[in-house]
């Protein structure tokens, strides 16, 4: 027994040996990290109290800078643009890849349903009339009653001189230069469009409107009249006549002022001026009136095809067709 006691004895010897050998290792490597993980433990929390410390110290800087505030602003959003448009090329939707989310915003309508009685029926009937969508006619009647209400002007009477001169065409342009709604002349009135950001926002609805009424204000208040302003605004003020176009633009704003007042006006398509001579040149209209002409379009034709504007009689080109009046209809299909 003493001497199977004494063999396992002396062969543990080593083992035992090996393994303090191995704790007292191990001990120090444990030590390490736990000072080391306390360490990184203490340092993150420094770090984050710094971070923190320095997130607060630049919004109370940007907070005193607006302008570097936005100027970060724009470098954030110019990044992030970028960052889209790389996903939007890599997708092979072409619709997606040309997408635009605020798209909308720059429409020029409104909804139907946020205008007044009066203004609704407007809409709705020069809609139906001039065969144009009722959200972006709605905006316009909106803003011929702001407008009108500002210059002291009917707004009956802008939305009539926007159905003569482009028939609610926004991008209409008659053949000497006269642009937009109103067929503003931009060569003669750029000035009027510097705080709109340049010549080019004569294609821009409200500008266009906005400065028309100007116009026509200013044509108003200089003859004494609204028939003798719409005379100047139409370029024909040292001229015998307008041609008609002062009668036209009254008949469209009566039917207007009707629909306004709840009565039903029948829906008919808008009628050509008759002919008239051509004005005088620009040059001489202006050395006889003492300023060069203040009308919207002098010497043009508008851009609906009617004799809306002073001049170029003879341009006919790509204007639409009328419809054949009735009575040659019947004559027509009793022939057959």
């Amino acid at each position: 027994m003493t001497a199977f006691q004494a063999t396992p004895k002396a062969g543990a010897a080593p083992g035992l040996a090996l393994r303090r050998s191995g704790q007292a290792l191990i001990r120090p490597i444990a030590l390490f990290l736990k000072d080391a993980g306390q360490g990184l433990l203490e340092v993150c929390h420094n770090s984050f109290a710094l971070l923190g410390l320095g997130v607060v110290a630049a919004s109370l800087f940007l907070a005193g800078r607006p302008e570097l505030r936005a100027s970060l602003e724009l470098r954030a959003l110019g990044w992030l643009q970028v960052r889209q448009d790389l996903r939007s090329e890599a997708d092979p939707n072409v619709t997606v890849a040309l997408a635009e989310l605020g798209a909308a915003e720059r429409v020029t309508a409104a909804d139907p349903g946020s205008l007044t009685r009066q203004q609704a029926a407007i809409a709705q009937w020069l809609s139906r009339r001039y065969r144009v969508a009722p959200e972006p006619v709605s905006r316009l009647v909106q803003e011929a009653w702001e407008v009108g209400r500002r210059a002291n002007l009917d707004p009956t009477l802008i939305l009539a001189v926007i159905a003569i001169e482009s028939r609610f065409n926004p991008f209409a342009q008659s053949p000497v230069g006269a642009q937009g709604l109103m067929q503003v002349m931009t060569r003669v009135h750029d000035e009027k469009y510097e705080n709109f950001g340049g010549t080019l926002a004569a294609l821009d609805p409200l500008a266009n409107l906005r400065v028309g009424v100007q116009v026509l204000k200013e044509a108003i208040d200089r003859s004494g009249s609204v028939e003798g302003g719409l005379k100047h605004y139409v370029g024909a003020a040292n001229l015998e006549t307008d041609g008609g176009y002062a009668s036209k633009v009254l008949s469209e704003q009566s039917m207007l002022q009707r629909v306004a007042g709840g009565r039903q006006v029948t829906l008919l398509s808008p009628h050509a001026l008759p002919p008239r001579r051509t004005p005088a040149p620009a040059g001489g209209a202006a050395s006889a009136g003492g300023s060069r002409p203040t009308g919207s379009q002098p010497q043009n034709s508008p851009a609906d095809g009617s004799e809306g504007s002073e001049g170029s009689r003879s341009i006919t080109l790509l204007m639409p067709l009328q419809s054949p009046p009735m009575a040659v209809l019947q004559q027509l299909a009793s022939s057959r």
